[in-house]
This record gives structure tokens, C-alpha cells and sequence, in this order.
């Protein structure tokens, strides 16, 4: 079974900084591209950003680039989204997928991590 855990969501006050991580289990991660993807409240699902498999490629989505870091670590099985000057707009539901670019929204996502900037 496919299993993805998010985590390291909390409130944070605009212009903070955090770090999510997933932990993948149940498939071959090293083999597969990954992804973050999220949904504001009231919008629909966003790509975010995705890696190949062996992080040696990244992209982002327009809103994120400059701000955003994906990273992975294939012998954890883990995946990481630093975050970097969060603002108002990134208040969303994150979370980790299979696959590279926006063909990953179609994939199984996990149970997501909240992530709310306010002050």
C-alpha cells in the first residue's frame, strides 16, 4: 500500500518561514518523480513543485519560485518543502504526490499538513 504522511504544518505570521516533510512508505520512491501540491480554502487543487527521482531536477509553479525549496532523500524516504517568506495567499492544505508536474493533482495525494499564515 501507497502511503504518504505530511507534516510540519502550523500558523505562521507573514513573512515566516517552515519546513514540511513527508515520509513515504509501501512503493519505490527512488523511482518515482514527487511532488507538493495544495488547496486554499474555497480554490481549487495548485501544483506547487515537483523533483525527479534522483533530485538532481526541481520546478516550481510561478507563485512559489524564488520562495519554495523541494528537496528528497531517497534513503529516508522522505520529501521536503521549505517555505520561505509566506504570505497570506500560501494559507493552503499540503500535500505530497507521485509524479512530475501538474499530472501529479491526478495522483494519490496523502492526508495533508495545514499551513495558515496569519498574523
Amino acid at each position: 500500500e501507497v502511503h504518504l504522511v505530511e507534516s510540519g504544518g502550523g500558523i505562521v505570521q507573514p513573512g515566516g518561514s517552515l519546513t514540511l516533510s513527508c515520509a513515504a512508505s509501501g512503493f519505490a520512491f527512488g523511482a518515482y518523480a514527487m511532488s507538493w501540491v495544495r488547496q486554499a480554502p474555497g480554490k481549487g487543487p495548485e501544483w506547487v513543485s515537483s523533483i525527479n527521482r534522483d533530485g538532481t531536477a526541481t520546478s516550481y509553479a510561478d507563485s512559489v519560485r524564488g520562495r519554495f525549496t523541494i528537496s528528497r532523500d531517497n534513503g529516508k524516504k522522505t520529501l521536503s518543502l521549505q517555505i520561505n517568506r509566506l504570505a497570506p495567499d500560501d494559507t493552503a492544505e499540503y500535500y505530497c504526490t507521485k509524479g512530475w508536474g501538474p499530472r501529479a493533482l491526478e495522483g494519490d495525494w496523502g492526508q495533508g499538513t495545514v499551513v495558515t499564515v496569519s498574523s
